[in-house]
């Protein structure tokens, strides 16, 4: 057994740098959503924006103030909820822009349990993970890992949504890399992902998924169709040049353009009208928001919260990576939000909720911490 004195990195009690930098970047993503939707002719989106935002802030301070371990208490109810609303959404739910049946209308409300069953897990897995620690390494733990992640991933593919499991798939990855898991079954998966690869084409994906693949590789062959998105988005970052075209002075956005530049390429209408300058201040917020989390995981005196924490920073990351790259034609369209940036309440208050859970662990976190051997956390 090993002892390390973490050094105190983010102080005592609530990391402060980390609320303000997501209070930041929300801030941002109004002045963005504002622009977006200017040529709606309504100001409906902005406002609910707002008010999403007022009660997330709300969500993250309350979430800041309990004491994270007690949720180990209730973690079995938590995965049974996490599981009842991704069947609930495939009985009764309605689909999103991009054809998955993926949302739960209440009249003009809609809300996205994918999104809510991401906090769920982490909250779920860092516990399985901390009490699996210290066999990790057996089959018979491995396997229990991964049934814990494909019941909910299944549940999401039926929707179908390639994007949202694919977050799950990461989120899994970094917290069993960071718990000690041995290369030999990381090789195996990796094996063996890139072998089902044909199959999931063929037989897992929808139609209109393995066509969007496609076109991912050659937008020019759905012009006005799949690849249409991108191809309009590529045109307006690229035409916002270093200082971009001005505060709502983007063609692409102000004309409607460019499809769904409120929510899934809100940063392509960033990169427009605010050029590469303001595209990559974004990219920084959002990473220093990452960075915040890696860092209180790293301090943090338990190691369920330090699960937290990076469950948290590897949603953030793969969010952040995905939808800046399907923006720019570097990764396929999968419906991805930008954290704290794209318009929609379900995506803001579960990343709101999730930074809370980091404060919580912040709040908590003492001048020493134990590491069981064979961790590399």
């Amino acid at each position: 057994m090993n002892y390390h004195r973490a050094t105190k990195g983010i102080g005592k009690g609530w990391d402060k740098l980390l609320f303000f930098g997501m209070i930041l970047a929300c801030l941002i993503g109004l002045v963005a959503i504002f622009s977006a939707t200017r040529s709606f002719g309504s100001n409906s989106n902005i406002i609910v924006q707002s008010g999403t935002f007022v009660i997330g802030l709300i969500v993250c301070l309350l979430l800041s103030r309990f004491d994270y371990e007690q949720y180990g208490l209730f973690v079995k109810y938590i995965y049974i909820f996490c599981l009842a609303i991704l069947v609930l959404v495939l009985l009764i739910g309605k689909s999103g822009d991009w054809g998955a049946q993926s949302w739960i209308r209440i009249g003009p409300v809609g809300i996205q349990p994918s999104e809510i069953a991401k906090l769920c897990f982490i909250l779920t897995f860092s516990y399985h993970l901390k009490r699996a620690e210290a066999h990790i390494n057996r089959l018979v733990t491995v396997l229990g890992l991964i049934l814990h992640l494909l019941i909910p991933v299944g549940l999401i593919m039926l929707q179908p949504d390639a994007g949202s499991a694919m977050v799950f798939g990461a989120m899994f990855l970094v917290m069993v890399f960071a718990a000690g898991i041995s290369y030999k079954y990381i090789l195996t998966a990796g094996v063996l992902g890139v072998v089902s690869l044909p199959l999931v084409y063929r037989f897992v994906l929808s139609d209109y998924q393995r066509h969007r693949i496609l076109v991912f590789f050659n937008p020019n062959l759905d012009e006005l169709g799949s690849g249409y998105n991108v191809i309009q988005s590529k045109i307006a970052v690229g035409s916002g040049g270093i200082f971009g075209k001005g505060f709502l002075k983007g063609t692409q956005n102000q004309l409607g353009i460019l499809p769904t530049k409120h929510t899934d390429f809100i940063f392509s209408t960033i990169a427009e009208e605010w050029g590469l300058i303001g595209a990559a201040i974004v990219v920084l917020v959002l990473f220093f928001i990452i960075f915040r989390c890696i860092l209180i995981a790293k301090n943090a005196n338990s190691r369920y919260g330090s699960y937290i924490c990076l469950g948290v920073a590897a949603m953030l990351i793969f969010h952040t990576f995905e939808n800046v790259g399907m923006c720019i034609g570097l990764m396929p369209v999968t419906g991805i939000p930008l954290p704290f940036i794209s318009y929609g309440g379900t995506s803001l208050l579960t990343n709101m909720a999730a930074v809370g859970f980091v404060l919580n662990v912040s709040r908590q976190s003492a001048k020493k911490r134990y590491i069981p051997q064979g961790q590399r956390w």
